[in-house]
């Protein structure tokens, strides 16, 4: 079993669309479907589609400063994202709630962070071309605005997933991506 499977992310979203009948709360879910599998695949148009002029993103329980405000920085925020190699990533969620104006996803972040990064951090890693697991809990309230766009990231984060990373290698079989945009198999 993989350690890192990119679709877990969105599989339960999938599974609400299936049984929600509400038309507002199926716009709302596939939003959020579409910005999940966008941004698995480093597709940064389809991800920029799903975000509002207006976004504002706030990270808690976390020293980044780095929370994007409007719609350029929030892409450049995405763009640094896609270039540090860190989207190999799992959201395991265990709730996901949804109503007219926000969506609340929480459970266990897996990503696999490039060692070639965790040392510009200032992490020592032994292997540079290696990837070593991040874990944590981590919480999003993704609040929508009246153009049914998403108007932010909140994101609440329990624990230290950098706490050992360097002693989390992973090996490339362990992680079941999405080929990115515009590459080809």
């Amino acid at each position: 079993m993989a350690v890192i499977d990119q679709a877990v992310t969105w599989a339960k979203v999938e599974a609400r669309l299936a049984s929600e009948a509400d038309p507002v709360l199926r716009r709302n879910l596939e939003l959020l479907l579409t910005h999940m599998q966008a941004e698995a695949a480093l597709d940064l148009p389809v991800l920029m589609s799903t975000v509002s002029e207006a976004a504002e993103y706030h990270t808690y329980g976390s020293d980044d400063a780095t929370a994007p405000k409007g719609k350029a920085a929030v892409q450049r925020f995405y763009e640094d994202f896609a270039a540090s190699g860190a989207h190999k990533l799992q959201h395991e969620l265990d709730r996901l709630v949804v109503d007219r104006d926000c969506i609340v996803t929480e459970g266990t972040m897996r990503m696999a962070w490039p060692g070639r990064v965790l040392l510009a951090m200032g992490i020592e890693v032994d292997d540079p071309g290696a990837d070593y697991l991040y874990e944590a809990r981590l919480a999003i309230l993704w609040p929508i605005g009246p153009d049914g766009l998403f108007t932010g990231e909140d994101s609440y984060t329990a624990g230290d997933g950098f706490a050992g990373i360097a002693d989390r290698k992973i090996d490339p079989a362990d992680v079941v991506g999405v080929e990115p945009a515009g590459s080809s198999a």
